[in-house]
């Protein structure tokens, strides 16, 4: 059986994902609005990943009989300064979620709930590879403040941030991952 606080938690897990998707949609925005396509594009892409990562934690929610509840979000950031700015929010968006994994981690081992355990262990192996990239990219961004298009070239040219053909080993995703 699920233990009733890891249920609570991961249902607000499931916000926390869907608002960071929300975050990567007005960031994607913000960059496809200053003709910067390639930083949207990673962007847009992320979007993507954020809300497949709510919907595999639906899914397991259903798959273990557990009471869900689709939340609502607030409204993302998405007025910035300069193209570093929303990079920097996005990586410290990756670390606050790495930290709630752990939390979620931790309370499915207080209470013995192994299965848990290991489902959640998959989304802090995604979270060390979203905080790396994040972190790559923030000094790209940071090297290219005051000529955005050098990040644009960096991304095209070394296929920053493409997908490598899908995740195979993810957690099943209600209604199917996109």
């Amino acid at each position: 059986m699920v233990a009733p606080e890891f249920i609570s938690k991961l249902n607000a897990q499931v916000a926390n994902e869907f608002a960071a998707e929300q975050q990567y949609i007005a960031i994607a925005i913000y960059f496809d609005d200053e003709t910067l396509p390639q930083l949207a594009a990673v962007f847009y892409q992320q979007a993507i990943e954020e809300r497949n990562h709510a919907m595999m934690m639906l899914q397991y929610l259903m798959d273990r009989g557990a009471k869900i509840t689709v939340p609502g979000v607030e409204a993302p950031k998405s007025d910035f300064d300069d193209i570093v700015e929303p990079v920097a929010l996005a990586l410290a968006q990756e670390e606050r979620v790495a930290q709630q994994i752990g939390e979620l981690t931790r309370v499915a081992r207080e209470h013995n709930d192994f299965t848990s355990e290991e489902f959640t262990l998959w989304f802090l192996k995604e979270q060390v590879e979203e905080i790396s990239k994040m972190n790559d990219l923030l000094k790209v961004a940071q090297r290219a403040k005051d000529n955005p298009l050098l990040a644009e070239e960096f991304i095209a040219r070394e296929k920053f941030g493409a997908g490598d053909g899908g995740e195979t080993d993810a957690p099943p995703a209600a209604g199917g991952a996109l």
